[in-house]
């Protein structure tokens, strides 16, 4: 139903490569990333940006580099997508090629280095707010390349936006454990810990507390709002092909929030099912006139 084309990201090669993949590709994402319904030379577009993003993302959360090579590696992605430097980047320099053809802006792809960036130098947030405009930079940009790519408004902007905030977080809840253990990273707003008498050493149990199973839950109600604006996304893309994955990833979106909702993440990964992806692509199919 969702087929995905799980090429391994580009990867440059040689010693002066300042990608560091760490073997994660498309499937190991929630939702399809470049499916089959996407028309065949536009898909090579967004693998173009997935796998700058990929490599990108690898860099920040590599538990080896220290904090001064990531940001001066990603510094050189950078460089390489604005073609400021030729050399060492061979997902940037297939992304600039590829903006280049589509007349896409490098911006969306240089806003997602700002979260990335940040990933390297903040590891709490504050409160929703401040995870939410962390958002705004790791997570609004990808939505935001797919409808350019495809030349749709950007009065779509605003849902996508809620739509791919609501995917982050919830990846954040699914490897909230993993997350500090391997990078000591933590998304859960401190300020809702705190006021649940709790601090961030809570989620690194193996099973949640009823305390801490409501600051999660709090971060899913809020996630399910995003969800409700989300929910607009699919009416306003002209594009048939689009609009049925929009759809889909909407409905694998509102799937993973009552999962997360049920299940303990401290405890086990909580996961979408084969089931849930058929019933989202069912879903999904009722938008395709």
């Amino acid at each position: 139903m969702i087929a995905n084309d799980n090429t391994a990201p580009t990867r440059a090669k040689g010693d002066k490569s300042v990608e560091a993949w760490s073997g994660k590709d498309k499937g190991d994402e929630n939702f399809p990333v470049a499916s089959l319904l996407i028309a065949k030379p536009l898909r090579a577009r967004v693998h173009a940006y997935y796998d700058f993003a990929r490599n990108a993302d690898d860099i920040s959360d590599s538990p080896t580099l220290p904090p001064d090579e990531k940001l001066a590696r990603l510094d050189a992605m950078e460089a390489v997508l604005t073609g400021a430097q030729d050399t060492g980047s061979a997902s940037a320099t297939r992304l600039r090629q590829s903006l280049a053809e589509s007349g896409v802006p490098a911006t969306h792809a240089r806003e997602l280095l700002v979260a990335f960036r940040q990933d390297v130098t903040k590891t709490r947030y504050e409160n929703w707010d401040e995870l939410m405009r962390y958002c705004r930079y790791s997570a609004a940009p990808v939505g935001r390349y797919v409808l350019d790519v495809h030349g749709e408004s950007h009065d779509s902007w605003g849902p996508s936006d809620a739509l791919c905030a609501s995917l982050q977080v919830l990846n954040h809840l699914q490897d909230c454990a993993k997350d500090l253990r391997d990078l000591d990273r933590c998304y859960v707003p401190r300020d809702w810990l705190r006021e649940a008498g709790l601090t961030t050493d809570d989620i690194a149990r193996t099973e949640t507390m009823p305390a801490l199973r409501a600051v999660f839950d709090k971060m899913l109600d809020e996630t399910d709002s995003l969800n409700r604006a989300a929910a607009a996304l699919p009416k306003l893309v002209k594009s048939r092909r689009l609009r049925i994955e929009t759809a889909i990833i909407c409905a694998l979106a509102n799937r993973l929030a009552v999962l997360l909702r049920h299940g303990d993440p401290l405890a086990t990964r909580v996961k979408l099912s084969k089931l849930d992806v058929l019933a989202a692509g069912l879903k999904g199919l009722r938008h395709a006139p």
